[in-house]
């Protein structure tokens, strides 16, 4: 099982490419013949915050997971393009990148 902060990375990428999809279709409404601004005045503000969540969660993930520098940086510029925070869950979780943390075992000290 999955620790929470791996759980909301996952939750948190899923609703990040979701936000870009509000945000493209606002995009789309406000600059097309409705002209109506509603869309991005809504998922601009969304979008955003759950941009820099995603952010932070990876961070806070590649540390737990001890993903090494190169991974961190493509986790994070995953957020600006569309959609590719999804690809990238998608990516690190078949490469076990996403697994549960090992805690380390201890052997009990010989009594005597």
């Amino acid at each position: 099982m999955r620790d929470k902060v791996t759980r909301w990375f996952v939750v948190v990428a899923i609703a990040e490419a979701c936000s870009w999809l509000g945000l493209l279709v606002g995009m789309a409404v406000k600059y097309g013949p409705p002209g109506n601004e509603i869309g991005v005045q809504i998922f601009g503000p969304v979008h955003g915050a759950l941009f820099m969540a995603y952010g932070l969660l990876a961070l806070l993930v590649a540390r737990r997971q001890r993903w090494g520098w190169g991974i961190t940086l493509v986790a994070l510029a995953c957020a600006v393009p569309p959609f590719a925070t999804l690809a990238f869950e998608r990516w690190a979780h078949r490469r076990g990148r996403l697994a549960p943390a090992v805690a380390p075992t201890r052997t009990p000290a010989p009594v005597g």
